[in-house]
This record gives structure tokens, sequence and C-alpha cells, in this order.
């Protein structure tokens, strides 16, 4: 579906992308995820046409996406900006959409549009931020498109809106797929529904890999700090956190053939697993240490 090789995008002095390579399988569902100014929505609006790259190639259904009329009929680009013509009211909307979207499933809108207590005589200019989010994601996953991106598209839910959206997402790609790419920078929320994460920092492409091998990525490790310590030579250290006066919390990249759990523990080293979303935190991070370090 998507081809990216070496992709820059600047403004000004400002490299929003940088040599950005990577492939998008058709029917899959990819998290992009990465902090605030990472270049999440650069990268999103690239793919969807809206700006042209700097350098590099993208392709989009095998077409460079800017000013792509093939990529535009068949892409939906769903953000907390959206806007609507002030005249229509909700339920125009929706009417309006059946024309725009090929594979417009009318009777999957209304149930939606019911179930979250929208009233088609409502303007969307009026809605609260968290109702806009709510009604933009109506019209998301109605369209079908072929791909269909969604660019923090929780903004404002409350929790038992989030919880319905991805479930609604779930259900409905299940039943139709199609390739989506979800971003955020909470992977914790949306991880279970992914096939596969691209973490973007300052630009460029961290990795790239599916939502198991991530889980796989690195353990962590606990204990006397100079007991911890010594298993750290060589190791690629992702993170590290003094606990108490000398223990030490670290987290490094895993490589079975390396450790064995059982001589650890033996040790007094405690061996955990490493949630996908501290991961991302810690891969993302400037420095490998952690807010402590600021009050040493």
């Amino acid at each position: 579906m998507i081809e990216c090789k070496d992709l820059t995008k600047t403004y000004g002095k400002v490299k929003a992308l940088s040599n950005v390579t990577y492939e998008i399988k058709e029917n899959t569902i990819t998290g992009l995820i990465g902090r605030n100014g990472a270049g999440k929505t650069t990268l999103l609006k690239t793919i969807a046409g809206f700006y042209h790259p700097s350098s590099g190639e993208i392709m989009v259904l095998k077409e460079n996406p800017f000013n792509s009329m093939k990529v535009a009929a068949n892409m939906i680009f769903i953000d907390d900006q959206m806007k609507f013509p002030p005249a229509l009211n909700l339920s125009d909307i929706l009417s309006s959409a059946k024309g725009f979207y090929v594979n417009w499933n009318e009777e999957l809108a209304n149930r939606l549009f019911q179930y979250f207590g929208f009233r088609p005589k409502q303007s969307h200019q009026k809605l609260s931020k968290g109702m806009k989010s709510t009604f933009n994601m109506i019209i998301g996953l109605s369209a079908r498109c072929p791909l269909t991106i969604f660019d923090e598209p929780t903004t404002g839910m409350d929790a038992a809106v989030r919880k319905d959206f991805y479930r609604a997402l779930l259900k409905d790609y299940i039943q139709y797929p199609r390739t989506i790419i979800l971003s955020s920078h909470l992977l914790n929320e949306i991880e279970d529904l992914l096939e596969n994460v691209l973490l973007i920092n300052q630009g460029k492409i961290q990795l790239h890999m599916s939502v198991s091998d991530l889980r796989e990525y690195a353990i962590g490790i606990r204990g006397n700090e100079n007991l911890v310590e010594n298993q750290l030579i060589d190791k690629e250290v992702l993170y590290k956190e003094s606990i108490g006066k000398d223990s030490l919390y670290a987290v490094i990249k895993h490589d079975a053939g390396e450790f064995s759990v059982e001589k650890l523990k033996i040790k007094g080293i405690e061996v955990t697993s490493v949630s996908t979303n501290d991961l991302c935190v810690y891969l993302t991070s400037n420095e490998k240490g952690a807010i402590d370090d600021v009050f040493s």
C-alpha cells in the first residue's frame, strides 16, 4: 500500500522528516507511535498527499500521492482539525458523505450516530472537542476507504468513548479489512489492535516491527547496583534508574542467548518484562537517565 524511501520534509531550516524509509502492507493496522513533535502528523499528511516531500520518494497505491486523484479517492484522513460547511448539520454531513465515498456504509454510520447520542440538527462547530472527535471517527469508519488514516483520533474523548472507538474499529476492520494507520503517543491503549508498530523520533524511524516482536525487544533487571551494573557490560542499555540507596533498575535490549534467568535469580537479580509503552518512551528519550537525574 505504501512505500517510502529516504523521505525528507523540511520547513525552512527545520527538518521534520529525515531519510524515512519503510513499507506498509495492504490490509494491516499499523500504529504510528511517537512523542508530540516527533513528526507523526507530517508523515501522515505526506502519505495522504497534502504535503510534497522535500526529497526522497513516496508511493501510495503505486502513485506519488501529492495531487493524485487515485489516492484522494481511496483515502480518508481523520484528525481533530476537520472542518465541515457551517450550513450543514450533522445529519446533512452524513448524507453528503454518502456521495463522496463509494464504500460508505450508511447503516453503520446511523447506528454509531445513535449509539453515541448525537442529534440530527446539531452543528459540528458547536460540539465539544470530544464529541467532534467522536463524530469524526464515525465518518472515518463508515467511509471504509482502502487507506484510512487516524491522526490522534481520540483527542478530547473520555476513557469510555475511547474504549468504544477502539472496539468499533477492530470489529469493523475484521468485517471489512483495509489499510489503517493509527497515530498515537499512548501505545498501551491501542497495542491490542495493531499488527505493526512504526516508532518515529525526531523525524526518523526508530523501529518498525510487529507488536509481538516489540513485546520481546527488551527486558528489565532490578537488584543490587553493583550486581546489575556487572550485567550491563557490553549490553545495549535503554534506561537506568536508581532505586533507594544501593538498588538499580535497568532496561536492556533482549538477547535470549545471553541471559539465563535462573542464574540471575540466584545472584539476587529480578528479571521483568517491559511494557511496550514504557519501551517506546525509553527508545525516544533524549537521555538514557530518568527525571531524577535532573535533581542529582
